[in-house]
């Protein structure tokens, strides 16, 4: 079976007094999640990842609050296939007037089937 393309817009939001940085795809709402150590991943009924929060961001990335606050262009790109979940996600931030590129990989297996499918999904 071929792996399916969705080449999506989204919408981020960061919320700075829980430190949590949330990845929507638009139009596309979730059933359930998958709770992982500082993560959540939304899935929606056909369950394909559509949004992605990650508790601690600040920690997680390494920057300062303030500085995830600034966060400025984003890519979140997703991979599925054999039951393993790849999510890249691409964004700047403004530090001292310098544009920093942080670029994240995950990979987590799941329990779940999903379907093979890649994702990418920009604001």
């Amino acid at each position: 079976m071929d792996k399916k393309l969705f080449n999506v817009s989204g919408e981020w939001d960061y919320d700075l007094s829980n430190d949590i940085l949330f990845f929507k795809i638009k139009n596309r709402e979730y059933s359930h999640s998958i709770e992982l150590k500082n993560l959540v991943i939304d899935i929606d009924r056909d369950n394909y990842i559509v949004g992605l929060q990650i508790f601690n961001a600040s920690k997680f990335f390494n920057v300062d609050k303030i500085v995830l606050n600034g966060t400025k262009d984003w890519k979140l790109e997703i991979n599925t296939e054999q039951n393993t979940a790849e999510i890249r996600l691409v964004f700047n931030v403004l530090y001292r007037n310098k544009l920093i590129e942080k670029n994240p990989i995950l990979i987590q297996p799941f329990n779940k089937e999903m379907p093979d499918s890649r994702i990418i999904c920009t604001a």
